[in-house]
């Protein structure tokens, strides 16, 4: 199924993305000359990673009926000093006491599986055109 987002300047250097039926606002740091009164596209880009695992770690749990309020997830990036380019994303779940150890493996499988970073894995193709409104 194809979908369509629709993407509007509201002002500055902010940029909104209206996507079934949601608004996702953005702004850029005052660094780049924004506001800073949202996040940025590259910090919704590294959230969607990490909120991704999450689910699959909430997912998981559910599934087993086991609690997952006490667990958690840090990701943690690193950088190339050269490229300036992100060059490793660490995920770390943590996870209570309680949690059975029997199931340590398996969570850690079901994260592998976000959907998001199976996109970056295997990247869609980009097609890019400008038109000229009538």
């Amino acid at each position: 199924m194809d979908r369509e987002m629709n993407v509007s300047f509201p002002g500055g250097v902010r940029v909104e993305a209206e996507y079934k039926g949601f608004v996702i606002k953005t702004d850029q740091p005052a660094y780049q000359d924004g506001e800073g009164s949202e996040p940025s596209p590259f910090d919704l880009f590294l959230a969607s990673i990490a909120t991704c695992a999450g689910y699959y770690v909430l997912a998981f749990c559910n599934k087993r009926g086991i609690s997952a309020e006490k667990a958690s997830l840090i990701m943690r990036t690193s950088r190339s000093p050269e490229t300036k380019m992100i060059e490793k994303i660490s995920i770390e779940i943590q996870l209570p006491s309680e949690f059975p150890e029997k199931y340590k493996n398996a969570v850690i499988k079901a994260v592998d599986g976000c959907s998001v970073k199976i996109h970056i894995l295997n990247p869609p193709a980009f097609e890019i055109e400008a038109k000229i409104s009538k």
